[in-house]
This record gives structure tokens, C-alpha cells and sequence, in this order.
């Protein structure tokens, strides 16, 4: 004889499945957070190490945060001995299809040294064209110093040769340099003025 459908009853068996699933979602939770963990970090190592000048310690154990415009930067900072030789800087801007998160390296001097895409989620063909795998769009950037290189499209009065059918994407990329070179100039400043207090 066939149990009569009451409340009670769905409530029970929505209540179980509810709490079977959430085992089951948490328990892949745990088994995958650490692979996840090491593969981003392995990604951003890779990142540094791609856009930083040559260094000999290690930049991930010395990172350190810096406020700029409002926003929370991650700075990596490059050795060689105990002289700096430059700084990478996690930095993102909101482009066409979401953010795009970039690592940003600079020479001591202040000239850029490379970039690095970390993630997006631009138009494949178009705005995806910031990755350096796909085009040249991210070379112009290497080796000019943000005091004499405007990072603004040249649509908008600025240095950058936009990538064709895609400026807003463009845009944020310069933006996001631009915030980096901002994140740089502050550990720069700070830079200098440790070195004054230690004289």
C-alpha cells in the first residue's frame, strides 16, 4: 500500500536530499580546494616570473599590499641580493566581457618590463587578443616608461594602437597598467623614503 503524500512527508525528503547534496558538494570541495590552490599558485609564479626582471629570492613569500585610487594591489617585489630589481603588480580593470586581471612587471627605474594576463573573459577573436599568445597588442608596452608613454588608447589622445574592433577591452587593459604603474610609483616613493630614514 502506497504511503499518502502529505507536508510532512515532502518536507522529510526535500530536507534529506538538500543535506545529501550539500555533503556531497562540500566533500568535492575539500578533495579539490588543494590541487585548485596549487595550480593558481604555480599560474601566478609563472606570472612573475614572466614579467619580472631577473631575481633571486623569492617574490611570493615577500609579497605586500598596496592601497592606490581605492583599490588593494598585490606587489611582488624582485631581487638580487638585498637590492630590489624590480616589481611585479596584480592589477585588474573591468573590460568589455567582465575583468581582466593582469601581472604587471617593472625595471627599478620604472619602465616596464612585461605583462602577463592572469585571466579574462573577452570575446575569443576580438577582445582575447590581449594575450600575447594571440597577438602583439601587449609588446608595444615592453621597455616604455609610463612617464613618456601615455597608456591610453590613441583614439583617446594616447600611445596605445588599440586592438582593432575591440577599444573597450583596450581601455581596461590600459587602465589596468595604469593602475599598476600607480601601485609602483607608491612602493617606489616608499622605497626611497626607507632608504633616507636608514642614512
Amino acid at each position: 500500500m502506497a504511503k499518502s503524500s502529505t507536508l510532512k512527508n515532502m518536507v522529510m525528503t526535500l530536507s534529506a536530499v538538500t543535506l545529501i547534496a550539500s555533503a556531497l558538494l562540500g566533500g568535492v570541495y575539500a578533495l579539490t580546494k588543494g590541487p585548485i590552490d596549487i595550480a593558481m599558485a604555480a599560474k601566478t609564479n609563472n606570472a612573475i616570473a614572466s614579467v619580472s626582471p631577473e631575481f633571486d629570492n623569492d617574490p611570493s613569500a615577500e609579497m605586500f599590499m598596496v592601497e592606490s585610487a581605492g583599490k588593494s594591489y598585490k606587489v611582488y617585489p624582485a631581487k638580487m641580493g638585498e637590492n630590489a630589481a624590480g616589481y611585479a603588480i596584480e592589477t585588474y580593470a573591468s573590460g568589455f566581457g567582465g575583468r581582466i586581471a593582469l601581472m604587471v612587471g617593472f625595471n627599478v627605474d620604472g619602465t616596464i618590463k612585461g605583462i602577463s594576463v592572469l585571466s579574462h573573459t573577452e570575446t575569443p577573436g576580438l577582445g582575447d587578443k590581449i594575450e600575447p599568445s594571440k597577438s602583439s597588442f601587449s609588446a608595444q608596452f615592453e621597455g616604455k616608461d609610463p612617464q613618456n608613454f601615455k597608456l591610453v588608447v590613441k583614439k583617446d589622445g594616447g600611445d596605445v594602437d588599440a586592438i582593432t574592433a575591440s577599444t573597450i577591452t583596450s581601455r581596461a587593459y590600459c587602465d589596468a597598467v595604469t593602475l599598476a604603474w600607480e601601485a609602483f610609483k607608491l612602493c617606489s616613493n616608499q622605497k626611497s623614503e626607507e632608504e633616507k630614514a636608514n642614512e
